[in-house]
């Protein structure tokens, strides 16, 4: 059975399996199935956005297509957020929400992204079936007992945006006032091109604006959350107080501050949990994030009284340890946080509001508030291996990591893991001198390589 779903859905090369037509249409077919099996409704509501990629219309209607003929009512909010969808998903009381994105990967890519009712992504035994069901050499799209009809009109799908907008304007960003402030949006091409702009200027602010004309093809091109170094310009040119840079789906939002200074998800999780503990909101004193999280933030966070509990890499893993917990916030390094108790998907526009909102309540520049966090010099070499052992059966390795965090102490961090998609081990080393930490890296990468593989890189 082919494997589709990764930790963030389906993606690809679109027109290639399986972002080919028929494939799409068959995912649709089978979504749309699965969840008529699992209620009483003869024709549960799907709920499907997308961002700014010349092929996301095309895999939208092949989608719609194939969850029609299984019966399913379908609305389409056209070009909006992945966290739009999700707070569609939730509010409309829809089966499912579908995104059509591949986040801030090129534009050639593509994705189909699918959220539950609660607005949490897709469950794994629904993911297994859909597989199940595209793997079948003869699956019979006819199978369905009723037709749902498809509505993909501009007018209802402006309606279902705005809907999201004016949860953003009136309920997060309720008493806000962004009066004097000066924002500089890196909108990436994608899908907060034209909701972003328009609910700052709402709030009051002066919004200066880039990269918010898509053409289709120049979605996360040299712009965006991956891309910084142009917005770090503009800031400074137009003496701007904050530079703001989303990603294709605006689901992640990064910072620059007065200064030029790039403020990442560690910086800004350091802030709003400060932010939080102040307002008596941060529960049980618990922030969570990942292993690639800067051990500057682990310290910076316990000088406050506040531990930080580190998940795998991927949001997915971040919102399970989240809601198994009850904290307040957390998050990753790329700038995707989560609010669990307003949505169970990173927002980039909801994580600037919040972002704004303690610029505004403090009285001072974001370059201030990022203050007490010490971002520790960091190292990550891969080393390709023909194979994936246990670190602990390599006996050479476990003795040189055992020695090498004995070395870095409490100040310093090891982290030996494997990517989930290629034959690539991982080296991280964080500590308090760069030059110390390079060496180590590359003997633990030396080590690996006489064991499972020919050559390491750093980067």
């Amino acid at each position: 059975m082919a494997k589709l779903f990764g930790t963030d859905g389906i993606r690809g090369k679109a027109g290639v399996f399986p972002l080919d037509p028929p494939t799409v249409e068959l995912i649709g077919w089978s979504l749309a199935r699965h969840l008529r099996a699992g209620t009483d409704e003869p024709d549960p509501l799907i709920v499907i956005g997308r961002d700014t990629r010349e092929s996301g219309e095309w895999i939208e209607r092949a989608l719609l297509r194939g969850a029609a003929r299984a019966g399913a009512r379908c609305e389409s909010a056209g070009v909006i957020t992945t966290p739009g969808i999700a707070f569609l998903t939730r509010t409309l009381g829809s089966a499912a929400g579908v995104v059509i994105s591949a986040s801030h990967n090129p534009y050639d890519d593509n994705g189909i992204k699918v959220f539950e009712p609660s607005g949490r992504k897709l469950n794994e035994s629904l993911e297994r079936r859909i597989e199940a069901d595209v793997s079948s050499e003869t699956p019979d799209l006819t199978m369905a007992e009723a037709t749902g009809e498809v509505t993909v009109d501009e007018p209802h799908a402006a309606e279902l945006r705005e809907r999201y907008s004016r949860y953003l304007l009136e309920e997060v960003a309720g008493g806000l006032t962004l009066a004097g402030l000066s924002l500089v949006l890196d909108c990436a091409n994608g899908a907060a091109s034209d909701i972003a702009p328009e609910l700052f200027r709402q709030l009051d602010a002066h919004v200066i604006t880039m990269n918010n004309l898509p053409d289709g093809k120049n979605i996360n091109r040299d712009c965006g959350s991956l891309h910084l170094e142009s917005l770090r310009r503009r800031v400074l040119e137009e003496g701007a107080h904050v530079g703001v840079a989303f990603d294709g789906d605006a689901d992640r939002a990064l910072f620059v501050d007065r200064s030029g200074n790039f403020v990442d998800g560690d910086a800004t999780l350091w802030i709003l949990a400060k932010q939080l503990q102040t307002a008596g909101l941060l529960n049980d004193q618990i922030v969570v994030a990942t292993v690639m999280s800067n051990i500057g933030l682990e310290l910076a966070l316990s000088s406050r009284g506040i531990k930080l509990l580190r998940t795998d890499v991927g949001d997915k893993y971040v919102l399970d340890e989240l809601i198994k917990t009850g904290a307040s916030i957390g998050g990753e390094q790329s700038g995707h946080i989560i609010f669990p108790k307003l949505s169970l998907a990173g927002d980039g526009i909801m994580t600037t509001l919040y972002l704004l909102r303690a610029l505004q309540d403090s009285q001072k520049e974001l370059e201030e508030l990022t203050s007490g966090f010490q971002r520790y010099p960091q190292i990550l070499v891969n080393v390709r291996v023909r194979e994936k052992r246990d670190f602990s059966e390599l006996p050479a390795v476990a003795r040189l990591a055992s020695e090498t965090q004995e070395k870095l102490g409490a100040k310093g961090r090891l982290l030996l893991r494997y990517s989930g998609t290629e034959s690539l081990a991982r080296v991280m080393i964080e500590g308090e001198s760069q030059t110390e930490i390079d060496g180590y890296a590359r003997r633990l990468a030396d080590a690996i390589t006489a064991e499972l593989g020919p050559s390491h890189e750093a980067v």
